[in-house]
């Protein structure tokens, strides 16, 4: 499990992305606002550097991608899970990371460093949903079924980054890997070659990454995947089913990139001359279908920098990083691919506010928020991540 310090909060409740509401049966069954958060006050830009200066080498301050840019701007590095993790792991002289991202990244950055780092989340309540959507009872319940049905000695657990350190902990213990939509397809196909002839990838948590990677990305048949819902008793399959399978993904699924629809992608190519339609992975099978490029956060902001001026980009990923990018390149025409603009809003809680908060405490000697992994869990996490790590020609940019 993970402790953390900090003020008293709250018993911990589900996260939810995109406002309020939730439909199990929907991937677009939650309000979006339409504006994001009014940027702070810009004295607390003054306070951030005075503080991040104060602190020098001590701190170590990494930023996703999807953050603001007021919270970018402190990052030391910037980039998505995947890039993040390896930094995390590649500085044991920091005395604090600093982790401007969301819960299960902290989490990991703590798996990764040294005994003697502490890793700080400015705001707990930063989650996400997706990794709320697979519990680590319900994986350990859906692996017993899987037992019964005769597959799971055969089956080889994949799990996405975002995930909780328990269920990266369970993927360790059952000689998985993590991946990330950077590294997805040199994963799979590690872990197919490890299930060897019949076996099977239990694939978890977002079902969107799994199908495209295995069907797109290595052209092998859609028939080949069924889905695991851990609402429905034996996860609404039969035994036979689970058998015939070759990808058993679990049903999760990113309530930002759950929102691209085909409509959305149709309607760029009538409105937009010459468009090319860029998506991460994360959105639905269709979607990814019909764009001209799929990828990662990192592939994105790669494919558009090295894209002709005056190219014009649909793009189907999180708001602050099209925002970002529509900025930093300008010769480009970059616009949203969903016109119901929407964030990440878990992502978004850590704000100026928070981060010069967590700095400032820092600086007076008081260390909040930390996010610390259990021994336990720690080390058959790591083996996961590890093996990650190790995966042959691994690069973040795939």
């Amino acid at each position: 499990m993970t402790t953390t310090t900090g003020a008293p909060r709250p018993a911990p409740l589900p996260l939810l992305v995109l406002g309020q509401g939730r439909d199990l049966e929907s991937e677009r069954g939650v309000e979006c606002p339409g504006d994001l958060p009014a940027p702070s006050d810009p004295g607390l830009v003054e306070r951030a550097r005075a503080a991040k200066a104060a602190l020098g080498e001590r701190v170590f301050v990494l930023g996703h991608h999807y953050q603001r840019d007021e919270v970018i701007e402190f990052a030391d590095v910037t980039g998505d899970s995947f890039k993040l993790a390896k930094e995390a792991a590649a500085r044991p002289d920091a005395e604090y990371v600093v982790f401007c991202g969301v819960h299960f990244m902290a989490e990991s950055a703590d798996i990764l460093t040294a005994d003697g780092q502490t890793v700080v989340l400015p705001d707990l309540a930063a989650g996400c949903s997706m990794a709320d959507m697979a519990a680590i009872d319900q994986v350990q319940e859906c692996w017993e079924q899987l037992a019964e049905a005769g597959v799971a000695e055969r089956t080889v657990p994949v799990t996405y980054m975002n995930s909780s350190a328990a269920i990266k902990a369970f993927t360790g213990r059952h000689g998985g890997t993590i991946c990330t939509s950077s590294n997805a397809r040199t994963a799979l196909t590690w872990a197919l070659d490890r299930a060897g002839e019949g076996g099977k990838v239990l694939f978890l948590p977002d079902q969107h990454l799994g199908r495209n990677t295995y069907a797109r990305d290595l052209g092998r048949p859609l028939e080949d995947c069924v889905v695991w819902d851990p609402h429905r008793p034996m996860g609404g399959l039969t035994p036979e089913q689970l058998r015939d399978a070759t990808m058993i993904l679990w049903r999760g699924h990113c309530s930002v990139h759950g929102r691209f629809s085909v409509e959305a992608v149709e309607a760029a190519r009538r409105e937009i001359p010459d468009v090319k339609v860029i998506v991460h992975p994360e959105c639905r099978h269709e979607v990814v279908a019909l764009a001209d490029e799929v990828g990662s956060t990192e592939k994105i902001i790669r494919t558009i920098a090295a894209a002709p001026a005056g190219t014009a980009w649909a793009v189907g990923t999180e708001l602050n990083l099209v925002r970002r990018l529509a900025a930093q390149f300008p010769e480009q025409r970059i616009a949203f691919l969903e016109k119901n603009v929407c964030y990440c809003s878990t992502m978004n809680r850590i704000d100026l506010p928070h981060l010069v908060w967590a700095l400032e405490s820092l600086v007076e000697g008081r260390v909040v928020n930390t996010i610390a992994v259990d021994d336990e869990t720690s080390r058959f996490a790591r083996a996961a991540l590890d093996q990650m790590l190790a995966l042959p020609g691994e690069t973040a940019k795939d």
